[in-house]
């Protein structure tokens, strides 16, 4: 097969439809923390050792599939600002049905913050009224691994 014959193969498709053929054929599907943390940890180490906090949604399909990670907004070395309209973007743009939202504490502990937990509300509301469900919001640490505020009833 020619370079161009190749090409021709996949010119019929947009972008985005060669993004889902290529997600759905290596699809994580999403059902506790530990399916979050452990399958793509290597997409999110990264966030584990940022000297400043960086907040992150995943989206997820209908059957809770990783559609893809966004990185929605970077903060000072203990706090980030993040509205709901920033996370809900890349979740609308994505087709989500739900997503999971996450940041890292440069410091290293794991416990919430009240800010953490009225960013968590708010996006829950937001989530409510758009039909995209918030399955979690997720904690990681450069020395503790994560914390999931839905196993820690925190949701």
């Amino acid at each position: 097969m020619t370079q161009h014959e190749a090409y021709s193969q996949f010119a019929k498709y947009t972008k985005q439809q060669l993004i889902h053929m290529l997600a759905s054929e290596t699809a994580i599907q999403i059902r506790t923390a530990s399916d979050v943390y452990s399958p793509i940890m290597d997409r999110l180490e990264k966030y584990r050792y940022k000297e400043q906090e960086h907040f992150f949604c995943i989206t997820l399909n209908s059957a809770h599939e990783v559609i893809n990670i966004h990185l929605v907004s970077l903060g000072l070395l203990n706090r980030t600002l993040v509205h709901p309209r920033e996370v809900f973007k890349h979740a609308i743009k994505d087709n989500s049905a739900a997503i999971i939202i996450g940041h890292n504490h440069p410091s290293g502990s794991l416990d919430p913050s009240a800010e953490d937990k009225d960013i968590t509300r708010r996006m829950k509301i937001a989530g409510g009224i758009l039909g995209i469900k918030v399955l979690d919001h997720i904690i990681v640490s450069p020395t503790k691994g994560y914390l999931s505020m839905l196993e820690m009833n925190l949701l």
